[in-house]
């Protein structure tokens, strides 16, 4: 957008912050309302899985639903405990939806569209990920109430056991395309498959990979079944049992931006990105950022049906899942890879 700014006679300096702001203020609108979707999404998958029917009162189909909820907690008293740290407190929830806001800078919706297109967009978003256990640790301190503090403990150690993971799966990838750039990622996956279709977990060596990132993801935003952080049985409901109202609701709005975060980074690191499933030229009439989308929803509905499905693990099933299965797996993939690229001579390219 900088160009644009630039014909219509604004200097680059001033071309280019007022195109920042704009991009960021247009990611930020359609991040929240594909929140608001998501959760409504979310509620008439469990709905239909259950048997019973999900938001269907406010508007048409109850699409309205979410708008509605989010008008109620935004019309609501915010209440701070006595005994808290009220600078932290309210602190918390800012720093967890800043950060999941943040990580998609440098996500690319199509070929071209994308706010940053740095070099290093993966370690980026790697980088900004681990950020937000801040939040959640900070938000289970400042309550001064022990069931928020349990949780706050067992979410540091579930984020940081499996970003491990998360982190191993993130090399084989970028042994086999050379780059952290997102969009190269991309393009590196067309005709990736016997030429023919665009997608990396066609690889042998690279599916086992995509399994432990997607279960990996579930982990790291404490979906069912590692919502362990949230365990209304044993801790209330975890370091937001002493939230209400807006602080809450960016607590809420976090946790579902990150669970698209995941569920796009599935589809670009594995799924081909805004790139047709095949490699055939009438499927390119669609546009990039609809198969993007279709892909995204796809992974989303995937994360729905497990909440809706598999009982929860316990803590120490969890802890030994990241630890001594899926830290020793990803490394020997690591090895594997590397040498299978080597093999091929794909490093002397």
């Amino acid at each position: 957008m900088t160009p644009f700014f630039q014909s219509l006679g604004l200097p680059y300096e001033w071309a280019w912050t007022i195109a920042t702001v704009l991009g960021i203020v247009i990611i930020s609108l359609l991040v929240m309302l594909a929140v608001a979707m998501v959760i409504y999404v979310d509620r008439k998958v469990l709905g239909a899985i259950m048997l019973r029917r999900g938001p269907n009162v406010v508007g048409p189909f109850g699409l309205l639903q979410s708008f509605a909820d989010g008008l109620k907690v935004f019309l609501q008293e915010t209440i701070i405990p006595s005994a808290a740290n009220k600078g932290i407190f309210l602190l918390a929830p800012i720093i967890t939806f800043t950060v999941a806001l943040a990580a998609w800078a440098v996500i690319p919706f199509d070929a071209g569209m994308v706010m940053a297109d740095i070099n290093v967009g993966l370690l980026y978003i790697l980088a900004i990920s681990s950020l937000g256990v801040y939040g959640v640790v900070m938000s289970g301190w400042a309550s001064n109430s022990k069931y928020p503090f349990f949780s706050a403990m067992r979410a540091a150690a579930q984020m940081i056991s499996y970003e491990v993971s998360i982190g191993f799966v993130l090399v084989c990838v970028v042994l086999f395309v050379g780059s952290f750039n997102m969009s190269e990622i991309v393009m590196s996956q067309k005709g990736f498959g016997l030429g023919l279709i665009n997608a990396h977990l066609v690889h042998p060596l690279l599916f086992p990979m995509f399994v432990v990132f997607f279960i990996s993801a579930l982990a790291e935003t404490a979906r069912a079944p590692f919502d362990l952080t949230e365990a209304e049985s044993e801790l209330v409901a975890g370091y937001q049992t002493e939230y209400s109202s807006m602080a809450f609701a960016l607590f809420w709005l976090g946790e579902y931006a990150n669970i698209l975060l995941m569920c796009s980074l599935c589809t670009l690191l594995f799924f081909g990105g805004w790139l047709p499933p095949l490699e055939l030229p009438f499927l390119y009439w669609v546009p990039g950022i609809v198969w993007f989308l279709l892909k995204t929803f796809l992974f989303f509905f995937m994360f729905s049906w497990i909440w809706a499905t598999v009982p929860r693990y316990r803590y120490d099933q969890l802890m030994r899942l990241g630890w001594k299965v899926f830290l020793p797996m990803s490394l020997v993939f690591v090895a594997l890879v590397s040498g299978y690229l080597m093999a091929i001579g794909h490093f002397a390219k």
